[in-house]
C-alpha cells in the first residue's frame, strides 16, 4: 500500500504521466466535463471533497507553473478566488472567460470533480519542470 502523497490510484496515474504544460483540471460539481476527457470523479456528497482539500492534494505531488482561471470566479466567489490565489502562492495566474475554460477542457489529460458547491470553483493546471 502506498505510504504518502496521493491514494486515488487514477489521480496518481495522470500526474505521474504529465509533462511539460501537460495540463490537468479540478472542478466543481456542475462543471460540464467534455466526452473526450478522463472524468475522475471524486464527489461523494455536498462539499466532499471539497475543491481546496482536492487542490491541495494535487499541489503536494504535481508540479505547477501556471493556472488558469476563469475571470468570472474573482466576481462571482471573491473569497474562494482569495483562498485559491494563497493556496497557490508564486504560480502564474491566467484569467480566462468561463466558456474559454470549458473548451479547454477538452485538452486536459483529467477533470478532477469534486463535491464543492461554489460558482466557478474550477482551474486548470499546467504542469512545470522540477529541474
Amino acid at each position: 500500500m502506498k505510504k504518502i502523497g496521493i491514494l486515488n490510484h487514477k489521480i496518481s496515474s495522470v500526474i505521474s504521466t504529465m509533462g511539460h504544460t501537460d495540463a490537468i483540471a479540478i472542478g466543481d460539481c456542475g462543471l460540464p466535463i467534455p466526452k473526450e476527457t478522463e472524468r475522475i470523479d471524486l464527489a461523494l456528497i455536498k462539499d466532499i471533497p471539497t475543491f481546496m482539500q482536492t487542490l491541495k492534494a494535487v499541489l503536494l505531488e504535481l508540479q505547477v507553473e501556471e493556472v488558469e482561471i476563469a475571470n468570472e470566479t474573482k466576481k462571482v466567489s471573491p473569497q474562494f478566488y482569495e483562498e485559491v490565489k494563497k493556496e497557490l502562492g508564486q504560480i502564474k495566474i491566467n484569467f480566462i472567460t468561463h466558456e474559454e475554460l470549458k473548451e479547454r477542457l477538452k485538452k486536459c489529460k483529467a477533470v478532477i470533480r469534486t463535491g464543492e458547491q461554489t460558482p466557478y470553483a474550477n482551474i486548470i493546471l499546467k504542469s512545470g519542470v522540477i529541474f
